[in-house]
């Protein structure tokens, strides 16, 4: 029976870690596409070039103010903000978000 209660402990602690690590955040940056990065290689706007690459099978990405690039669980919401700065409210794994929210930075 003892044995049971600290299987039991162990797996509720486990369980605790890892909803801890599942924390909300905000983050900021601008959004690209999985091909360009922080570089946009079309001529025009970051926007248009964005909004190309996805249409030419790229993934929307958030890319942070020192260059890090974020995949995003949600491939819809970011093609109204193609390339504006925005806050992305999700929770980080690995280096993918899974997006709550977007909203243009102020």
């Amino acid at each position: 029976m003892r044995k049971a209660g600290l299987l039991c402990s162990a797996i509720l602690m486990v369980a605790g870690l890892a909803m801890a690590a599942q924390k909300q955040q905000t983050f900021t940056g601008a959004i690209s596409d999985s091909m360009c990065g922080a570089s946009h290689m079309m001529q025009g706007s970051a926007k248009d070039c964005t909004l190309k690459c996805v249409k030419d099978g790229s993934k929307f990405v958030l890319v942070d103010p020192a260059g890090k690039v974020y995949q995003l669980s949600d491939q819809k919401a970011p093609e109204a903000f193609a390339g504006a700065n925005v806050k992305v409210t999700g929770t980080l794994n690995g280096d993918t978000i899974t997006v709550k929210s977007i909203a243009a930075a102020k």
